[in-house]
C-alpha cells in the first residue's frame, strides 16, 4: 500500500505544471520597482511563472503578509571556513542565498580545489570566491615581503591569479592595511589587476587608508582601475577615527567624479559603526613582516621595540585616540577569559592595572601569544548613514559564517541585512524596503557578473526570501552577539526551500557561483 501511495505522489508530482507556487506575495523583483501582488512558479530550480498565470503544483506556500525578495547575494564575505559549517545559518536567516568570499587580499589560491572542497561539503547557499592578492603575494614571493617583487615573482604571482579567473573566481581582492599586502606597491597590484581584467573580472579593494589619509587611498584605487581596465569596488565603504569623521560627502564627491568620468566603481557597506579585525592592526606593519617569532625577537630588542612604540603612537596621533577603549576583544585563545573585554579591560585583567603603557603591552603581549581578534569603534552613524543613501552603495556583512554561542564575534554576521531593513527602511525610512532590496539583490549581481540571479524574473534562478516587513530585525548586539535574524520565515536557494515557517530543513542545494570566462 505504501508502495502505490509513494509512487500516486510521484506521479501526480510529475504531472503539476510546477515544483513549488508562492502565493499571494507581495513581490519585489530586485531592480527597485514597486511591489505587485501576484504569484511566483518554480520548476527545475528556475522561476518559470510570475504575476498572474495558472498551474498545478507539487508544494504549495502561502505568502500572505509578505515580500517576496530575490535571495540577497552578500559580496563581502570571510567564509574560507565554508566548508566546516556548511549550512551557515546566520546567513540563511538574514536571507543571505549567496556569498562571495576571498575578500581582503586572503583566499585560497587554488580555486578548482576549494571549489572542489565546497561541493563535497554540500553548502546550504551559494558560494563564490575572489582570488586574494596577499595569498597570491605570499605564495609568490616566500617570506620576505618589504619589496617589490621580482620580475620572475610577478610573473608567477601572474599565472596564480590567470588561473584563478579561470578556474572561476569573480575578481582579484586586496587588503593594502594587512601585511603583507601593505607592502605592495600600486605598478604591482595594476600588473595583477590587468590579468583580471583580461578576464572582465572586478577590482575589490580594502584600501590602504580609511582614516584621513583616504583620499590618498581613492586616488590609488581610481589609478588602478583606470591603468588596469578592470571595474573596481570599495570594500565595506567607511571613516575610521574622529579626525575623519564628517568627510563622507567628500568621499562620495571623488568616486561620483570618477564615475562621470567614465569608471565603473562601487562600493558596499555594512550597518554598522564598528569594525571587526585583527587586533595586530594597532601594530605597524614593518614589525609583523615575516613570522610570529620574528616579532616576538624585535620585541625583545630595545631599539626595535622603540620603534614600534613610537609607530603605535603615531597611529592613534593620526586617529584622533588616546587610549585603545575603542578596541574590544572578538577572540583569543590565549586566553578566552579576555573575549568581550575592551583592551583598558584586559589590561586590569592581565597586568592589574590600565594605564596606555599597560594597554599597549597587552596588545604586544596578545600578538606574541598568538594573536587576537578585535571589534573597533571607530565610524561615526552621520557617515553611515551617507554613504548608505548613495545608490551605488551595496549591502554586504564583511562577515562569515557563524555558530551559536563561539567566541564574541561582530553581530554583522548574524544580522546585516536584517539591520538594514529594519532599522534603516521601517524605523528610520532612510531607504525605500524596494531601494534596500536593490542594494542586496539585482545591483551586487550585476557588478559581479552572477548570472540569472539578484531578479525575480523569468528563467532566472529561484533564490527567493519571504520577508515580514513589519517584524525584521536584527537582535544581536555587541555585547551579545548570538541571535538569528528573525522576520525571514522562508528561504528559497536554487528552487529548493532551505528555511520553511521559520524552521531549517535538511535541503543543502548550494551550487559553486564562478566567473563566466571570456
Amino acid at each position: 500500500m505504501l508502495r502505490l501511495f509513494l509512487l500516486l505522489f510521484a506521479l501526480s508530482a510529475q504531472a503539476a505544471d510546477f515544483d513549488l507556487i508562492i502565493e499571494n506575495a507581495q513581490i519585489t523583483d530586485g531592480t527597485g520597482s514597486p511591489l505587485q501582488k501576484g504569484r511566483i512558479g518554480i520548476k527545475d530550480g528556475r522561476i518559470a511563472a510570475l504575476g498572474d498565470f495558472t498551474g498545478t503544483a507539487a508544494d504549495t506556500l502561502d505568502a500572505r503578509g509578505l515580500v517576496a525578495a530575490p535571495g540577497f547575494i552578500d559580496v563581502h564575505t570571510h567564509s574560507e571556513d565554508i566548508c566546516g559549517n556548511p549550512v551557515a545559518e546566520n546567513f540563511l536567516r538574514m536571507g543571505v542565498t549567496t556569498i562571495i568570499t576571498g575578500n581582503c587580499g586572503n583566499s585560497r589560491t587554488d580555486v578548482a580545489k576549494f571549489f572542489r572542497e565546497i561541493e563535497a561539503a554540500k553548502p546550504a547557499l551559494n558560494v563564490g570566491t575572489l582570488i586574494g592578492h596577499g595569498s597570491v603575494r605570499k605564495e609568490g614571493m616566500g617570506g620576505s615581503f618589504i619589496r617589490a617583487p621580482n620580475a620572475e615573482q610577478l610573473a608567477t604571482m601572474s599565472q596564480i591569479v590567470d588561473q584563478a579567473m579561470k578556474d572561476g573566481a569573480v575578481g582579484l581582492s586586496t587588503g593594502l592595511i594587512y601585511v603583507p599586502g601593505s607592502f605592495a606597491k600600486t605598478d604591482e597590484i595594476i600588473a595583477l589587476a590587468e590579468v583580471v581584467s583580461q578576464h572582465d573580472g572586478i577590482y575589490v579593494s580594502h584600501m590602504r587608508a580609511e582614516t584621513v589619509k583616504i583620499f590618498d587611498a581613492l586616488d590609488e584605487l581610481i589609478r588602478i582601475a583606470k591603468e588596469s581596465g578592470c571595474r573596481a569596488e570599495v570594500s565595506h565603504i567607511k571613516l575610521s577615527g574622529p579626525t575623519a569623521w564628517g568627510k563622507a560627502a567628500e568621499v562620495l564627491a571623488v568616486l561620483d567624479q570618477a564615475r562621470a568620468d567614465g569608471l565603473k566603481i562601487t562600493h558596499d557597506q555594512y550597518a554598522y559603526t564598528a569594525s571587526s579585525t585583527g587586533l595586530r592592526q594597532t601594530i605597524p606593519d614593518a614589525a609583523l613582516e615575516g613570522t610570529r617569532e620574528d616579532f616576538v625577537k624585535r620585541l625583545a630588542d630595545p631599539a626595535e621595540k622603540t620603534k614600534i612604540l613610537e609607530g603605535m603612537a603615531k597611529m592613534r596621533e593620526r586617529q584622533g585616540r588616546q587610549d585603545y577603549a575603542y578596541a574590544v576583544i572578538a577572540r583569543t585563545a590565549m586566553n578566552p577569559e579576555l573575549n568581550g573585554k575592551n583592551i583598558p579591560e584586559a589590561a586590569k585583567i592581565l597586568r592589574g592595572k590600565d594605564t596606555l603603557e599597560d594597554q599597549i603591552e597587552t596588545i604586544l603581549d596578545l600578538e606574541a601569544r598568538g594573536g587576537a581578534s578585535a571589534i573597533f569603534h571607530g565610524m561615526n552613524e552621520d557617515d553611515l548613514q551617507a554613504f548608505l543613501k548613495h545608490p551605488f552603495t551595496m549591502i554586504a556583512s564583511d562577515g562569515g559564517p557563524r555558530l551559536l554561542g563561539e567566541d564574541v564575534p561582530h553581530p554583522r554576521s548574524y544580522g546585516n541585512n536584517a539591520r538594514v531593513l529594519g532599522r534603516y527602511v521601517r524605523d528610520l525610512k532612510l531607504l525605500t524596503l524596494e531601494d534596500a532590496i536593490r542594494r542586496m539583490t539585482s545591483l551586487p549581481a550585476a557588478t559581479f557578473q552572477l548570472q540569472d540571479r539578484g531578479q525575480l524574473k523569468t528563467g532566472f534562478i529561484a533564490d527567493i526570501v519571504l520577508l515580514d516587513p513589519a517584524k525584521v530585525t536584527d537582535p544581536s548586539t555587541f555585547a551579545d552577539p548570538h541571535h538569528h535574524a528573525e522576520g525571514i520565515p522562508h528561504v528559497l536557494v536554487n528552487g529548493r526551500l532551505v528555511l520553511r515557517d521559520a524552521k531549517l530543513t535538511d535541503e543543502r542545494p548550494g551550487q559553486i557561483v564562478r566567473k563566466n570566462v571570456k
